[in-house]
């Protein structure tokens, strides 16, 4: 086999582990209308939702957050969203001064309120800084959600609602995150849009 079709038949191959996911996404409907009813709560109650990740989970809370305070299809007035990934001087002040694993705990008791949904994604489940996190935004009585993968690690005990992406592949799980952050994103558009 030639370079080029070794090349081809991974396409093929990391294709079809994509759709083996996809095809598991109904068996969520529970969980996610579940996060959407949490979502559509905490802006009518004046909360905001705030996420955060680490890596490429970091840039898909950054990107969420954008999608819920610019637009997601529909025009509508912002929503309050914010990612907690994106201050560069508190995450090297912090991660500097105390501890990585605080870095996300830290401004939650700076920013969160019970109002709020807290949404941290960790494909692992392991990740202190995102468990450490959920756990002070339940201290502080705001509703708490994982997207998570695997078998869902520590923070399927922590989160108030985990949803766990049941596969191993860290690129597969962050697709399915992604796949529930945007329809997030359009079911709180179609929402809303209605009752402007």
């Amino acid at each position: 086999m030639s370079k080029n079709q070794h090349v081809e038949q991974s396409y093929l191959a990391s294709l079809q582990r994509h759709q083996d996911v996809f095809n598991t996404m109904a068996d969520y409907h529970q969980e996610v209308m579940q996060l959407l009813n949490a979502c559509q709560s905490a802006l009518a109650r004046g909360g905001k939702v705030i996420w955060f990740g680490n890596g490429g989970s970091a840039a898909d809370a950054q990107h969420l957050a954008a999608e819920f305070v610019v637009r997601y299809k529909l025009e509508r007035g912002p929503l309050a969203s914010i990612a907690l990934t994106t201050d560069t001087s508190i995450l090297t002040a912090h991660s500097n001064d105390y501890h990585f694993d605080t870095v996300f705990e830290r401004q939650v008791q700076a920013l969160c309120k019970k109002e709020d949904l807290v949404i941290g994604l960790t494909t692992s489940g392991t990740s202190a800084n995102i468990n450490l996190a959920l756990a002070a935004a339940n201290e502080l009585g705001a509703f708490t959600v994982a997207l998570t993968g695997r078998d869902g690690g520590e923070v399927k005990s922590i989160a108030k609602l985990p949803i766990i992406i049941r596969n191993d592949e860290t690129a597969r799980i962050q697709e399915a995150h992604m796949f529930i952050g945007h329809w997030l994103c359009e079911a709180v558009d179609m929402l809303v849009a209605e009752l402007q």
